[in-house]
């Protein structure tokens, strides 16, 4: 009985362990371009090809106010995409300059 025990807990580590892992893989997840929320966001992820009325040149995730990745980090996680990174030198209609 105690043989079996420990083999339960080892397989309990082992599974949340792989769940805690899994989650944080989908959260790290890139966004993709074409992506409904994306598009519905002319969303880009390189801003020097953004062809809108809203872009300024020099805009970009990384200097947006919605935009949660590190300094200097190439990509982050933006709370209108939920469970996913864009990357810092993208662009979406949403941009709200920071400061």
């Amino acid at each position: 009985m105690q043989s079996n025990r420990r083999v339960f807990m080892l397989q309990l580590a082992t599974a949340t362990s792989a769940l805690a892992l899994a989650s944080q893989a989908q959260a790290q997840a890139m966004l993709d371009e074409a992506s409904p929320q994306a598009a519905a966001l002319h969303y880009k992820a390189d801003a020097t090809k953004v062809k809108h009325d809203k872009y300024v040149k020099g805009q970009n995730c990384a200097n947006c106010a919605l935009y949660q990745g590190a300094a200097g980090s190439k990509a982050g996680v933006c709370p209108l995409f939920a469970g996913k990174q864009v990357a810092a030198a993208g662009w979406c209609s949403a941009y709200a300059k920071k400061g």
